[in-house]
């Protein structure tokens, strides 16, 4: 008798398939419902390739993308989604898929192409103690491995490496309704390394516990693991609320520095005419994060003493809706978003930078030596808008042709000048006056081809 297992992951709903004559029947959480609309989740209806023990995931994601500001050196900076500029280039190649017997459960899925190396840049923590967490782990998006305990609607046990839903965006950008993520979601986690723990408790709601090594983190940067957890409740197919909140330690050497984070989205389908030749469906989605860091020198919200230091905060707003045509098969998104970071603890530092440590080199930026600070007290400010049109002939794949801005108030993105060198190559000498090209704004256009199996 074959059925249909649904595992919630933090933000989308990833699909499996099991089948079994041993097992009793199966309470499916949110079974029944018309989730692939969701930004952030799977918007296949049902796995592609189910099987009695395996089900393989292969994902895609090629794009081209031109900033107006047509670096010298092609490099995009700010944005985890995008590596270079004017070049075809394969941004992630993920293959894997998820095993299951007996309620034993293992999911792998490899990461292959740029993202192996822009987003393990951004973790400091592998350069505490010996061993090369950064390249032992980059060729990895999840791994995990559990048990699935057939109580309530299903309780799941599992260990390892997951992808992380702060900032409500998904990692696979087949996921989401816009490519170049706002503020909010491409300074929040991508990943965690930990034990996370999915109750469903009823058909509508999950909640979900993590112990965690730290803050998009291969390893510890102090002593103190991170905690933290997700809440879901999805009362009928069209509306989701979520909360992730977290709580750590994560300043490298400054173990006194705790870091708090809120993260909270709402999303509501408003409108659904799936047979529509006209508009076929309507959505939104908004999400507002708040966090800050407090001891160790900095003060959370507000500016103190010079022993307690500077306010150091996060608070960030994204909004995205997003229209269906066409019977579903085309569609167009607009949105943006805003953020305020004082002290730049989860800014991107610009490629080609140094550490905000004092006369440190940051070892996750291999290229130049010219500090980008993020001190208690720098500030921070972005805001960024989007648009997209989207053709989606199936559930598979889609054309994704998008134009961004993003706007800073201090110097940011990469200018005409680059930031590698004066000829933009690294194996050119730098000249005595020579620093990197940094400006306040920038706009893009974006072509991107995103494949699902």
């Amino acid at each position: 008798m074959k059925r249909i297992l649904f595992i919630i992951a933090t933000a989308g709903v990833t699909a499996l398939s099991a089948q079994t004559d041993s097992l009793p029947t199966v309470k499916v959480p949110f079974e029944g419902m018309d989730l692939s609309w969701l930004n952030g989740g799977d918007r296949r209806s049902s796995p592609t390739l189910p099987g009695k023990h395996f089900t393989p995931v292969v994902m895609l994601d090629a794009n081209f993308t031109h900033s107006f500001n047509n670096p010298i050196d092609n490099t995009v900076i700010g944005s985890t989604a995008l590596a270079r500029n004017n070049e075809m280039q394969v941004s992630a190649a993920h293959l894997g898929g998820d095993f299951y017997y007996e309620g034993a459960r293992a999911h792998i899925v490899t990461q292959f192409g740029t993202r192996s190396t822009v987003v393990p840049r951004n973790d400091y923590s592998p350069y505490k103690g010996q061993y090369k967490l950064a390249d032992a782990y980059r060729y990895l998006a999840e791994a995990n491995a559990g048990y699935h305990f057939n109580t309530m609607y299903g309780i799941n046990v599992d260990a390892g490496m997951f992808m992380s839903y702060l900032g409500l965006n998904s990692y696979y950008q087949v996921e989401n309704w816009e490519y170049q993520a706002s503020f909010t979601s491409d300074n929040t986690p991508w990943f965690f390394n930990g034990i996370r723990i999915q109750i469903h408790p009823t058909k509508h709601l999950k909640i979900e516990p993590w112990i965690i090594n730290g803050w998009q983190s291969y390893g510890l940067f102090n002593q103190q693991p991170g905690l933290g957890g997700n809440i879901t409740w999805i009362p009928n197919e069209r509306i989701k609320l979520l909360t992730n909140n977290y709580y750590g330690a994560d300043a490298a050497g400054i173990p006194k520095r705790k870091r708090f984070h809120s993260d909270n989205s709402l999303l509501i389908r408003y409108l659904n005419k799936p047979q529509s030749k006209g508009i076929s469906k309507m959505a939104f989605s908004l999400t507002a994060d708040a966090g800050f860091e407090k001891g160790g020198g900095v003060n959370g919200f507000k500016n103190g003493d010079s022993i307690s230091g500077p306010a150091q905060y996060f608070a960030s707003v994204m909004f995205y809706n997003r229209i269906w045509f066409a019977k579903n098969k085309l569609a167009c998104t607009m949105g943006g978003g805003y953020m305020n970071n004082p002290g730049r603890y989860l800014v991107l530092y610009p490629t080609g930078q140094a550490s905000p440590l004092p006369n440190v080199n940051n070892p996750t930026v291999p290229e130049g030596s010219f500090p980008y600070s993020a001190s208690p007290g720098d500030a921070f400010e972005g805001f960024d808008y989007s648009a997209n049109m989207e053709w989606l002939p199936n559930e598979h794949v889609s054309f994704r042709l998008e134009y961004v801005h993003r706007q800073s108030n201090v110097p940011y993105f990469a200018g005409r000048g680059g930031v590698t060198s004066p000829t933009g190559y690294s194996t050119s000498p730098l000249t005595p006056n020579w620093v990197p090209d940094l400006v306040k704004a920038e706009d893009r256009i974006i072509f991107a081809v995103l494949f699902r199996l």
